[in-house]
Parts: C-alpha cells; sequence; structure tokens
C-alpha cells in the first residue's frame, strides 16, 4: 500500500529538522575524491666537501614518482616511487675541485607539480689531508685552562730571527739553538719562549703542502728543549715569506685556509706529544685594516683552531693562541669583537705586540710623519736635545692601550699574550746622551712589563739576536751569556 505524499513529504521534515540535509539526501554517503599529494621533507641540501650521505623522505599520496639528477656526483639509493613514505637516501662523493658545486635533483609526478631539491657541496682542498692518524682526545698533562696557564707564565723570550729566518735557521746572523742557550735563558729569569717558525720554505712538495719531516723534527728539538726546563712555548706560523699574513682577502681566502689546513695538521700532528707546556699560535702579525678582512682573519684562524682540535690527544683540550689585525691593539679592539669558536671551552689567548711608540722603540731614520725618538718617560727627557724627546705614546698611553685589552679580553676569561715588545739600542750616540737614552730604554722596558702584568698580558721580549747598533739582542748566542745586564735587569724589575 503506498504512503500518502503528505505522509512522504512529513518524513523529510522530520530528518531534515533532526539529522541534517546530508543525511537525508541519498541513501548512501558518497566518497569524496582523492586529493594526490607528492612533497619532500627537505628542498635544499648543504653537503661538505668530503663524501657524505644524508637521507630525505619522499611522501606520496597516489602519486608514482621519479626522482632525477644530471650530474654524476650524486648518487641516489631509490629513483622511483609510489603512494606512502620512502626514504631516500643521497650521497654526494667528495669534491676533489677547489670550487663550489651545485646541482638540482627534480622530484616528479605526472599528476601533481614538480619539486625541485637544490644541492650544493663545499669545495674541495687544494692539498690532501695530513690528519691521517686522529687519535683519542688525552687530558692528561692538559688540566690547566688559558686563564690557569697564564698565571704560570711569568717573562717570556722570543727565539727571534732564526727558526723563521728566510734561508735556513743561521741565514739571518744568529747560530743554531743548542739546549745551552736554553739553559741560560731559563737562568736568567725567563720562563716561557716563543719561537718564530718558518713552514713555507721547509716543503717537501709544494704541490701537496708537505712539510719535511727533518724540519718538524727540527722544531720538536726546539721544543724539547725548552719543555726540559719547565718551560712554556710557543710555536707558531710567523711571516713564513707573507703568504697568509700579507694575503688576508677574499681572493685568496679559499687557498690560504687550504694550506693553513694542511700544515696545521702536520704541526700539530708531529708535537701532538707535549703537555700543556706547549701553545699553537695562528700566525704572527696579519695585515688587516677593516672589517671586511677581519672577517678573512677570522676564517684563517677558525681553520687553524679545527685542524689542530681534529688530531685529537692533547692537542683536543691545548691553548691556543689567535693574532688581532696587525696584533696592533688599537685595532684589535675596533675590529676584533669576535672570536673563532672553539670545541673545547676556556682554552684560547688573544695575541698583540707592542712596539709603541715606533719613534723609540724601531725608527732608525727620520721620516716624513714623524722623527726619532731618542729619549722616553717622566724624568728622562734630555734637556739639550729636545727635538728627541718622545711626545706621545708614553705611560699614559701605554697604560691606556692595555687597559683595552684587559676590559676586551682578560676580564672575559681570555688572556693575552704580548708576544713581542721591545726598544733598539742606540749605540750610535755618545757619552750624556747614550747614557740617557740607554736609561730611558730600562725604564721603558720595565714600564712595559709592569703594566702589562697589572693589565693580565703576558710579556714575551723580543730579541732578534742583534748585539750591535739598533739591535734588541740581550743573550749573546755565542757564548751564552747576558750582553745586555741593564736590560735583562729592566725586564725582571718590571716583575717586582
Amino acid at each position: 500500500m503506498k504512503k500518502p505524499i503528505k505522509d512522504y513529504f512529513l518524513s523529510f521534515i522530520l530528518c531534515f529538522a533532526f539529522l541534517g540535509v546530508s543525511a537525508c539526501s541519498s541513501d548512501k554517503e558518497e566518497t569524496p575524491p582523492t586529493i594526490k599529494t607528492l612533497s619532500s621533507t627537505t628542498d635544499k641540501i648543504d653537503f661538505e666537501s668530503k663524501e657524505n650521505t644524508i637521507e630525505i623522505t619522499i611522501n606520496s599520496n597516489g602519486v608514482t614518482w621519479t626522482l632525477s639528477n644530471s650530474d654524476n656526483w650524486i648518487k641516489l639509493s631509490q629513483t622511483t616511487g609510489t603512494s606512502g613514505r620512502t626514504v631516500v637516501k643521497i650521497t654526494a662523493l667528495e669534491n676533489t675541485t677547489t670550487a663550489l658545486r651545485n646541482a638540482v635533483i627534480n622530484l616528479t609526478g605526472g599528476e601533481v607539480a614538480s619539486e625541485a631539491i637544490s644541492v650544493s657541496q663545499a669545495a674541495g682542498s687544494l692539498y690532501p689531508s695530513y690528519n691521517t692518524n686522529p687519535i683519542a682526545a688525552d687530558a692528561s698533562g692538559m688540566g690547566s685552562s688559558a686563564v690557569e696557564l697564564a698565571a704560570k707564565i711569568k717573562l717570556g723570550w722570543n727565539i727571534g730571527n732564526t727558526l723563521e729566518a728566510t734561508g735556513g735557521e743561521t741565514a739571518w746572523g744568529n747560530p743554531e739553538v743548542t739546549k745551552a742557550l736554553i739553559d741560560a735563558v731559563k737562568a736568567n729569569g725567563f720562563n716561557a719562549i716563543r719561537i718564530p717558525c718558518s713552514w713555507n720554505q721547509n716543503l717537501e712538495n709544494t704541490a701537496t703542502a708537505k712539510i719535511k719531516t727533518d724540519w718538524l723534527n727540527r722544531v720538536k728539538e726546539v721544543v724539547q728543549y725548552c719543555v726540559d726546563n719547565d718551560m712554556y712555548v710557543v710555536v707558531n706560523i710567523h711571516w713564513d715569506g707573507g703568504w697568509l699574513e700579507n694575503n688576508i682577502t677574499e681572493a685568496k681566502k679559499v687557498e690560504n685556509n687550504a694550506k693553513q689546513k694542511a700544515f696545521w695538521e702536520q704541526i700539530a700532528t708531529h708535537l701532538r706529544g707535549f703537555d700543556e707546556h706547549l701553545l699553537f699560535a695562528s700566525a704572527n702579525e696579519p695585515a688587516v685594516e677593516d672589517a671586511t678582512q677581519m672577517v678573512v682573519l677570522t676564517s684563517y684562524h677558525q681553520t687553524f683552531i679545527d685542524a689542530v682540535r681534529s688530531t685529537g690527544g692533547k692537542n683536543a683540550s691545548r691553548v691556543l693562541v689567535v693574532q688581532g689585525p696587525t696584533t696592533d691593539i688599537e685595532k684589535t679592539n675596533k675590529l676584533m669583537t669576535t672570536l673563532p669558536t672553539d670545541k673545547f671551552a676556556g682554552r684560547m689567548m688573544v695575541e698583540v705586540h707592542y712596539y709603541s711608540p715606533w719613534n723609540f722603540a724601531g725608527l732608525t731614520k727620520d721620516e716624513t710623519w714623524g722623527k726619532m725618538f731618542y729619549y722616553w718617560g717622566a724624568g728622562f727627557h734630555s734637556t739639550t736635545d729636545t727635538e728627541r724627546n718622545a711626545t706621545w705614546g708614553e705611560e699614559a698611553d701605554l697604560e691606556k692601550n692595555f687597559k683595552l685589552m684587559k676590559t676586551q679580553f682578560v676580564d672575559k676569561g681570555i688572556p693575552v699574550l704580548l708576544g713581542e715588545f721591545g726598544a733598539i739600542r742606540r749605540t750610535t750616540l755618545t757619552g750624556d746622551a747614550l747614557t740617557l737614552h740607554l736609561n730611558s730604554r730600562a725604564y721603558y722596558l720595565k714600564t712595559v712589563v709592569k703594566t702589562a702584568k697589572a693589565n693580565g698580558l703576558l710579556p714575551f721580549y723580543w730579541d732578534e739576536g742583534s748585539l750591535g747598533k739598533n739591535g734588541f739582542g740581550i743573550i749573546n748566542r755565542s757564548n751564552n751569556t747576558v750582553f745586555d745586564t741593564q736590560a735583562l735587569n729592566a725586564l725582571i724589575d718590571g716583575l717586582k
């Protein structure tokens, strides 16, 4: 029996009121169409220069997909797939070129928009890796932080113009370093030695930057003389032909970082067995004049730190020294606003040098920009030779400069190495003029040491071995005796 039309109408109204329109529109619920999607978990991959593999995930909803690339240095573990979640391994082979390289991996599915994954890989090194046998960190004999080590360094001495001399150790007039020399230095009040070193002229193979083993052994031998005397010793890369310190530019950045890495992997590995008595210093007097160059210098220092740390052993925690721009205090204060990073905290020092005013400390002839100063400091000005009195750079400026380093670094737990300082002997003077000059020079040396120690700077006197006019030499290296007793006593007095 058929229902009356009005009954159907009533049923519709009740359904609408209680269940909603969709429930009443049909006896069966319709399935909405599937929305097909295809995506990757990343659209950008950055690889290091060495061979490396990363994983990405392809998410597909109802799409058959394909991964493709045209660069043979990229390898894919899987190039096709269907609906679902698929993990794909992407391997970049080692970049043996010296240029950054880029590629694109395309993810495509016939029914959806394609997706591009950009890939880049850092430039390879110009030289092979010399970190061929890294070892586990060894903390034995390495207990002192940089601050604790700084407290143990009283007064330092440079073996200048020797292991860094162009042409060989004796090429600039000094004899080979002997244990007897280091013994004499220790006996006369110094407990730390800085060894300026050249490496670039001592290569077995310039194409691979391989340092001669004989030269590495020679440097190690001199370090051993120092350590045997319970002395702290700093080994650096000095001027070394200027390959680094005269080329702190974007144009040379890749090339020099490669050499810096190669050199320090070799130096650090060869000297790895020494305990905390040995410190490494990245450079000498890097020529930096502006913030742009400072960024490049920081990259050189970062390469140095990473290379040393990578070798392991005692190098994992060795105290490392990075140089300010031109090792000039004012430039360092202005430009060295950030330091390189170090995975081992509290093991870094900063280095500056001090020959100010240069008119007194080193100038050997009058220049258009200034005349030589013969006399420095309160109570040591000449009343007859007044044009040779220092007119700037005296006690107040010395105090101001060293205070800058104290505030910027020392007070923040970063000791400052005063890696070089000194003043020449102007022995062409005679009579009262010579006496006053030498007295003022002694006062200068004493005041530099005293002010350095008061501000947390670690003074290392620059001794280049010269005992003649305009020389810095204090120790006579031909017989290992004290040549300049007045200067030596002034340095020791500065510690009191």
